[in-house]
């Protein structure tokens, strides 16, 4: 038998139920993506991962920790992907506690308006959990998205972050295209 790996992470426990979803589909279907296995103890809030692979193993502990910061399943799948990534901002590490509840409603904004857009923006996943800021999306627009966040949590206007975001949202998309018009460019060259 080969080897198996194994690790465990500890979520909150209204977060269980999510993992293991509807009638266990959700645990079944990181199961079946991964091909790894998940142990839940539902008393101690523990999911034990083990699987064959330590790459999957780490993969689906992202999965697990995105479900646990407020992501749902079909969203923190997308980690299986390589080009995706998980950042999570700590925020009890930044902001005081009497100001924490002050400091997500500037990041989530007027019925949402400034989570969206930071997502819009970014081609990413933001979810405001607990303590934490959490954000999935390729490297590059996640790492946008988690500058715009720590800007709003120092305190810099909304309109400030918005502005800075649009420019670096077109650079992305201008760099696309580039990057794009020169793959046509080679495969039409016959190279």
């Amino acid at each position: 038998m080969d080897e198996e790996y194994a690790t465990q992470i500890k979520v909150p426990q209204d977060r269980v139920a999510v993992i293991i979803g509807t009638q266990g589909k959700s645990k079944a279907e990181i199961e079946e993506a991964t091909g790894c296995r998940l142990s839940i103890n539902s008393e101690e809030n523990i999911v034990a991962i083990i699987g064959e692979d330590p790459l999957k193993v780490y993969t689906v502990q992202q999965i697990v920790k995105a479900i646990a910061r407020g992501f749902n399943p079909k969203k923190a799948l997308l980690l299986i992907k390589a080009d995706y990534v998980l950042e999570i901002i700590e925020l009890r590490l930044l902001v005081k506690k009497e100001h924490m509840k002050r400091v997500k409603g500037r990041i989530i904004g007027e019925e949402g308006k400034s989570r969206a857009l930071i997502e819009e923006h970014t081609d990413s996943f933001v979810s405001v959990y607990g303590k934490t800021v959490s954000i999935i999306g390729r490297p590059e627009g996640a790492s946008l998205a988690k500058h715009a966040i720590l800007n709003l949590i120092k305190g810099s206007p909304h309109a400030n972050v918005y502005k800075w975001l649009e420019k670096k949202h077109s650079e992305l998309k201008a760099r696309e295209l580039i990057s794009d018009d020169f793959i046509k460019e080679e495969y039409r060259d016959g190279h």
